[in-house]
């Protein structure tokens, strides 16, 4: 009995003491909760500080809270004043020491928000606890060293470059200079002598208008070349309030090479930002025109946005570098292009065109315009094409056995259906061999020798010559015109057809690509971009051999003894050729076109030019321009 009663006693015992050593345990969880909660709460604060941008309210040691916030606003002062977020994320506590995860949420406007997880450490001091600040690192981002800042880098990227055959250069980034008139610095003196020096008028009157209105963008004045911008450059860029900018822009070898063709670079218009305003911005360097238009979204760049540490702006913290555009690449071969814009330049502005073609290939190895800053013709153009269509008229016709040696004779004038059709000039040849008609361009015998044709003859020979059938999946130049051969309506219809009048039409290029078919005995669809690849076949369509071999002596008799004489001595070789000149009447006035198609060696050419005087012709007008370019061609 007493064995239990002691027992008794010392479970008792153990029970007491069970109790006591419980209340301690609960004391001492007490005063942990309190001092975890006293260094969440200084966390807690501060995050709430920073997100309300009044670090100088937090606690910190290591330094003053006014030093804390004059430090923040200059290691972030780049990030802008949009709304920030900061929230504990992860919380630990080791005696009068704690760490903390910060998860920093920075709006930056424009749908960006630049995110981080930011350590911090606490101590408790002085039984307050604190936000450590490191002699040796940045409170406000791992990656800042110690009086780091955080940089914003923008950058436009490069635009993609067109290239030529072989890589070679055909516009690449080159420096231009931006003029710009600042609104708000800019005098009523200063923006005279800028209107001076660019020749440039009405540039007072914008200047007025925007004081007056109280806008503060800038006026855009200009655009220089590098070679152009020296010419004023002494005289502008000391100018009060007129701004100089540099930038790279892709540039051809002058101002009027390949235009309006390769197209033109600049801000994106007042149109394209109304009309689209999701895809530009003002001041985006966009394509406007030609292929810089079509192959835009190739060609353009996209811009970059990066936030680095300003001590090493290598090391991107949020954002993309800028993306380069890529290249477009074409068939042009700048030396035949330079020698078609050479050949132009003697038009001195006049509407006319010149498209070159490989033979062997059916690439377009130029194409120029004149003038250089008008409508492009070449490859786009709609014209009668004349006497050059006998080139598909004598095909149509040799192809169903036609002997060239024929006698058609060459009348004044023929009647069809009661119509009067007559030769350009009223001339007539008596009663020579076809092959003669053709090389005189005889209208009268082109309609009598093809009286039975049906009313889809013509149609489907200047079809097979690649003049008339769609290839604008192979070419590559939206708008580049294959000219159109109508199904004939009528006697009269199909008889003024066969010489390229009435309702046949064409391009340049339509023309060369029928020549260069001659020239190479098969229909190849013609190419200019080859990057980004193009769809459709360019697999060649054999054509008729014997028709081939007698239209081709027939074009070269055309030049030692026809129309295109004044080929006869080209530099480089025998010449192939068909003359036309195409009446047209538009608008009350009437006049007439000069054509001259055929090809020298591996190249293939049509030249036009537009509206020439009475009595003038292809062969005394259409002529000569080919010639010189053949010439050039041939020297360089």
């Amino acid at each position: 009995m007493s064995s239990r009663t002691v027992l008794g006693v010392t479970g008792g015992a153990l029970v007491v003491a069970a109790g006591v050593g419980g209340y301690m345990f609960w004391q001492q969880g007490q005063e942990v909760s309190k001092a975890d909660d006293a260094a969440r709460a200084a966390v807690t604060a501060f995050a709430r500080d920073w997100s309300a941008r009044t670090l100088d309210q937090a606690t910190y040691v290591g330094t003053s809270p006014q030093a804390a916030a004059a430090n923040f606003a200059t290691a972030t002062g780049a990030l802008g004043n949009g709304p920030i977020a900061v929230n504990v994320a992860k919380f630990n506590r080791d005696g009068d020491n704690a760490t903390a995860t910060l998860r920093v949420d920075w709006s930056l406007g424009q749908g960006r928000t630049f995110s981080w997880d930011d350590p911090v450490q606490l101590v408790k001091q002085n039984g307050t606890w604190g936000v450590q600040v490191s002699a040796n690192s940045s409170l406000w981002h791992p990656k800042l060293q110690a009086d780091d800042s955080f940089a914003v880098n923008t950058a436009p990227g490069s635009r993609g470059e067109i290239k030529g055959a072989e890589g070679s250069d055909v516009m690449t980034n080159q420096p231009v200079y931006d003029l710009s008139i600042d609104p708000v610095k800019a005098t009523e003196g200063s923006v005279t002598q800028l209107q001076n020096a660019t020749d440039i008028p009405g540039l007072v009157t914008k200047l007025q208008a925007a004081k007056k209105s109280g806008s503060k963008a800038p006026i855009p004045v200009v655009t220089y070349r590098g070679d152009d911008y020296v010419v004023v450059q002494n005289a502008v860029e000391d100018l009060t309030g007129i701004i100089v900018e540099q930038r790279q822009q892709p540039l051809a070898p002058t101002r009027t090479w390949g235009q309006p063709m390769l197209g033109s670079v600049g801000p994106a218009t007042a149109d394209m930002l109304k009309k689209n305003p999701g895809k530009y911005r003002p001041g985006q360097i966009v394509g406007l025109s030609g292929l810089q238009a079509q192959y835009d979204q190739t060609l353009g760049a996209t811009p970059g946005f990066t936030i680095t540490p300003h001590s090493d702006t290598s090391q991107v913290l949020y954002g993309t570098p800028a993306k380069s555009g890529s290249t477009v690449a074409t068939t042009l071969d700048p030396r035949v292009q330079t020698a078609a814009e050479k050949a132009l330049a003697g038009q001195k502005g006049k509407p006319a065109a010149i498209v070159a073609l490989d033979v062997k290939s059916g690439n377009v190895l130029a194409a120029a315009n004149s003038p250089s800053y008008g409508i492009e013709r070449a490859m786009s153009g709609h014209y009668a094409p004349g006497s050059t269509m006998k080139i598909a008229s004598a095909y149509a016709l040799l192809s169903k056995g036609f002997d060239p040696n024929t006698i058609v004779p060459c009348p004044k004038n023929v009647v069809v259906d009661g119509y009067q059709i007559g030769n350009f000039e009223g001339e007539t040849a008596g009663k020579p061999k076809f092959s003669e008609d053709f090389a005189k361009s005889c209208n009268t015998a082109f309609v009598n020798a093809t009286k039975g044709f049906s009313d889809t003859d013509l149609q489907k020979a200047a079809n097979a010559l690649g003049f008339g059938v769609d290839w604008s999946k192979q070419v590559g130049f939206a708008g580049a015109y294959a000219g159109n051969v109508p199904v004939a309506n009528g006697p009269t219809d199909k008889a003024v057809s066969v010489f390229g009048q009435g309702r046949v039409l064409a391009s340049p290029l339509s023309v060369a690509v029928m020549a260069g078919s001659v020239a190479r005995g098969s229909m190849i669809p013609p190419a200019l971009v080859t990057t980004p690849a193009q769809d459709g076949s360019r697999t060649p369509k054999p054509l008729d051999a014997k028709a081939i071999g007698e239209l081709r002596s027939m074009m070269r008799l055309t030049v030692t003894d026809g129309t295109a004489t004044e080929l006869k001595k080209t530099p480089g070789g025998d010449v192939y050729a068909k003359t036309g000149t195409s009446e047209f009447s538009e608008g009350g006035k009437s006049g007439a076109h000069a054509w001259l198609a055929g090809w020298q060696g591996n190249v293939a050419f049509c030249v036009l030019v537009e509206d020439v005087p009475s009595g003038k012709s292809g062969g005394t007008v259409a002529a000569p321009v080919a010639k010189d370019f053949l010439t050039t061609l041939d020297a360089s």
